[in-house]
C-alpha cells in the first residue's frame, strides 16, 4: 500500500481551500467553539477551585469571598477579551493585541508566553486526567502513566491532523457529559443545604471582623489574595480571540456569544464548586481531591441506592472530569498552531509554520505542540504541582500585557461621550487584577518553579529575535535584487505573440519576486542565446493559514499572483518574444508545481524548467530549517516524471 493511500485512511482525503463550501463546512459555531476552545478554563474547575479553597488554610469561611472574587474575575476578563475580538477579528489574540498597541517586542514575549501557556495547556491537562484515571487503577499502574500520556498526546495529534472540526466533535460527548454531571450536583448541592445560606452572609463577615481584629484589614486583605493561587481557573478565556479565524461568520458574534458561553459556564462551575466547599464543610481527605471527597457526599444524600450504587455515581462524575481534560488538551492543538501561524507571519518563527496540510489545519505547529507537551511531561515527570505553577505564571503574563494594550489604545482613541471611558475601565480594571495575580504568583511561587517560566520565555524570545533578524537581512538582500532588476526597460513591442507548442520552450517558476524571475530569465538568454523561442511563467501560490482564514484574502493573493505573472509576460511581449502564464493553488508548492509543469510538458513537448534557489554564503541546518527546499524537492519530482528543470542560483 503507498504512503499516501495509508496517509488517507489515517487522517482523511483532502480538502480543496479555493472551494467556499470547504471554509463553511470547517468553521465552527458558536457551541462547538464553547467545546473546542472553552474545554480548557472548564476542565481548570477540576483543580482550580482547591487551590483556592487550600490556600486559604483553617479561615475557609473566606471561601464565599473567593466564590464571588472568582465569578467576577472571570466575568471581567471576559468582557475585556470582548475588545479584542471586536479589535482583531482576523485572531490573533493576546498576540496581536500587544503587538499592535503596545509593540512589537510586548508582542514577541506575550507570544512566546501563549505558546508555553498551549503546550502546558496540554501537558498538565492530560498529566491530570491520567492521574484521575489512575486514581480508578491498582498502584502497579503508576509507573506506566508517562507511557500512557504519551500515548493520549499521539492520538490527540492524529485527531487533529485530520481536522478541528472532527477532533471536536469526537471529544463532544465527555464535554456535554461534565457540564450534565457538575450542573446537578452543583445545583442539587446548593438547594439541599439552601437552609445555610441566610446564616452564611453574617456569620462570614461576623467571622471575618473577628479575623481582622487579631490580624488587622491588611492581613485579611493579604488572605483574600489567596484566590489568585487559583489562577489556572482562568485559563482559556483568551483561546477565543486567539482563534476568530476558526469561527462562522459572523466572526465576532459568534466570537462574543462563545465568550458568553465560556464565562458563564466557568463562573458557574468554579463559583459554585466553592461554594460547596463551604455548604457541606468539604474536609481533605488523604488520597482525595476536595471535588471527589465533596462530590461522594452530595451523592450519598441523594438516597439514589446503596454504596454501591454512590460509588458506581462518583466513579462516571470523576470519569468525566477526567474525560473532560482530554477534550482541555485539545484546546492547545487549536489555539498554540495559531499562535505560531500569527508569529510566523511577522518573522519571529518559521514561516513553515504558515503552511497548511491537505486537511487544511496548520500540522506543522500540531506536530510541535505535541512534542514540546511530551518534552515538558517527561522533563516533569508528569507532576502536575510544578506544571501549575508554570501554567498560571504564563497565562497572567499574557493577560496582564494584553489588557495593558487595551487601556493604552483607549487613551488614545478618546471619543465623545462615555462608550470609550466604560472600556477603559473595564481594561485598566481587568489590568490591575491579572497584573497583581501575576505579582503575587511570581513572588510566592518563584522558587517552587516560577523563575523557570521566566528562563523559559526569555529563551524562546531570543531564538526568535534571531529569527527575524535572519529573515531581515534575506528579504533585504533579496529587495537589493529586485532594485537591479527594476531597471530592466521594456521593449517597444505591444502585440501579444502566442508561443508555439512546436518550438523550444523556457519554462520559469516564479514567486512573489519579480527581481528573482527577471534574473532566471536574462540568466538563460544569455546561456542560450536565441535558442528558447517560448517563455512560459509558472506561479503555484500557497494557500497557508492567512489567506485561508482571512476576509478577502484569497482573492487579494490571486490579484498579486496574476499581477506579477502579467508582468513578466508583458516584459517578453515587449521585446518580441512569445510568452504565456499559469498559475495554481494548493496547501503544497511543490505538489502544484509538479502538477502544473506536467499540464505543460503535455502541450509543450520541447520545454526546459528552470526556476531559482537561494544560496547563503554559510548553509547549515538553521538556513534549512527557514527556507523550505522546494526548488530541490520539485526538481527531483520532475526528473522522476522524465522532466527536466535546471535550479538558478541566486546569492544572498
Amino acid at each position: 500500500m503507498k504512503n499516501k493511500k495509508i496517509r488517507e485512511i489515517i487522517l482523511g482525503k483532502p480538502l480543496d481551500p479555493l472551494k467556499s463550501e470547504t471554509r463553511h463546512s470547517m468553521a465552527l459555531v458558536a457551541f462547538l467553539a464553547w467545546v473546542g476552545l472553552g474545554a480548557d478554563g472548564l476542565s481548570s474547575s477540576a483543580y482550580g477551585p482547591e487551590e483556592t479553597f487550600r490556600a486559604l488554610g483553617g479561615h475557609t469561611h473566606l471561601g464565599l469571598y473567593m466564590a464571588i472574587a472568582t465569578a467576577v474575575t472571570v466575568f471581567i476578563i471576559a468582557l475585556a477579551y470582548n475588545q479584542v475580538i471586536e479589535l482583531f477579528p482576523t485572531g490573533g489574540g493576546g498576540y496581536r493585541v500587544a503587538t499592535k498597541l503596545v509593540g512589537p517586542y510586548m508582542g514577541l514575549i506575550s507570544g512566546c508566553a501563549l505558546i508555553l501557556d498551549y503546550v502546558l495547556t496540554i501537558a498538565i491537562s492530560i498529566a491530570s486526567g491520567v492521574d484521575a484515571l489512575a486514581s480508578f487503577l491498582p498502584l502497579g499502574f503508576q509507573p506506566y502513566k508517562l507511557w500512557a500520556e504519551t500515548f493520549f498526546i499521539g492520538l490527540l495529534i492524529v485527531m487533529n491532523l485530520r481536522g478541528l472540526k472532527e477532533a471536536i466533535q469526537i471529544l463532544l460527548p465527555i464535554f456535554l457529559g461534565f457540564v450534565a454531571t457538575h450542573l446537578v450536583l452543583i445545583v442539587y448541592g446548593i438547594f439541599a443545604h439552601a437552609s445555610h445560606l441566610p446564616a452564611l452572609i453574617p456569620g462570614t463577615m461576623a467571622e471575618t471582623t473577628d479575623l481582622a481584629s487579631h490580624i488587622g484589614w491588611a492581613g485579611v486583605a493579604g488572605m483574600l489574595l489567596a484566590y489568585s493561587q487559583g489562577g489556572g481557573t482562568y485559563t482559556g478565556l483568551e483561546a477565543v480571540s486567539n482563534n476568530v479565524n476558526l469561527l462562522a461568520e459572523p466572526r465576532v458574534r459568534t466570537g462574543k456569544v462563545t465568550m458568553i458561553y465560556m464565562a458563564l459556564s466557568l463562573a458557574f462551575t468554579a463559583g459554585g464548586i466553592i461554594l460547596l466547599y463551604l455548604l457541606w464543610d468539604a474536609q481533605p481527605v488523604p488520597g482525595e481531591t476536595l471535588n471527589a471527597s465533596t462530590f461522594k457526599t452530595i451523592i450519598a444524600s441523594m438516597g439514589l441506592g446503596g454504596e454501591m450504587v454512590n460509588q458506581m455515581l462518583l466513579v462516571v462524575v470523576l470519569a468525566f472530569e477526567a474525560g473532560l481534560l482530554f477534550v482541555a488538551a485539545n484546546t492547545g492543538f487549536l489555539g498554540g498552531p495559531s499562535v505560531l501561524s500569527n508569529m510566523a507571519a511577522d518573522s519571529w518563527v518559521p514561516h513553515k509554520f504558515r503552511y497548511l496540510s491537505t486537511r487544511l489545519v496548520t500540522q506543522n505547529g500540531i506536530l510541535v505542540m505535541g512534542v514540546a507537551a511530551l518534552a515538558i511531561l517527561w522533563w516533569t515527570g508528569g507532576s502536575v504541582t510544578l506544571l501549575v505553577v508554570l501554567y498560571s505564571i504564563s497565562v497572567f503574563l499574557t493577560f496582564a500585557i494584553s489588557l495593558f494594550g487595551l487601556v493604552l489604545y483607549w487613551s488614545r482613541n478618546r471619543k465623545k461621550g462615555t462608550q470609550w471611558k466604560r472600556r477603559w475601565l473595564l481594561s485598566a480594571l481587568g489590568f490591575v487584577i491579572c497584573a497583581g495575580i501575576l505579582a503575587i504568583l511570581l513572588v510566592e511561587r518563584f522558587a517552587e518553579g516560577g523563575w523557570t517560566t521566566a528562563v523559559i520565555i526569555a529563551a524562546m524570545a531570543a531564538f526568535c529575535f534571531y529569527i527575524r533578524k535572519h529573515y531581515r537581512a534575506t528579504k533585504q538582500a533579496i529587495h537589493s535584487v529586485d532594485e537591479v532588476f527594476a531597471s530592466q526597460p521594456f521593449g517597444a513591442g505591444t502585440e501579444p505573440i502566442e508561443p508555439n507548442p512546436e518550438e523550444q520552450t523556457a519554462v520559469f517558476i516564479v514567486g512573489t519576486s519579480r527581481g528573482g524571475g527577471l534574473h532566471a530569465l536574462l540568466w538563460v538568454q544569455r546561456m542560450f542565446p536565441n535558442h528558447f523561442k517560448n517563455f512560459l511563467f509558472v506561479n503555484a501560490r500557497t494557500v497557508d493559514s492567512h489567506a485561508y482564514g482571512g476576509e478577502g484574502a484569497l482573492e487579494q493573493m490571486r490579484e498579486e499572483a496574476a499581477e506579477t505573472l502579467e508582468f513578466f509576460v508583458d516584459f517578453c511581449h515587449s521585446h518580441g518574444m512569445a510568452a504565456s502564464s499559469y498559475l495554481g493553488f494548493g496547501t503544497d508548492a511543490v505538489e502544484e508545481v509538479t502538477r502544473l509543469c506536467e499540464e505543460i510538458s503535455h502541450e509543450f513537448p520541447h520545454a526546459i524548467f528552470f526556476t531559482s534557489k537561494l544560496i547563503f554564503a554559510s548553509d547549515n541546518w538553521f538556513t534549512r530549517l527557514l527556507h523550505n527546499q522546494a526548488a530541490l524537492a520539485a526538481q527531483r519530482r520532475l526528473h522522476l516524471e522524465g522532466l527536466q528543470m535546471v535550479i538558478l542560483p541566486m546569492k544572498v
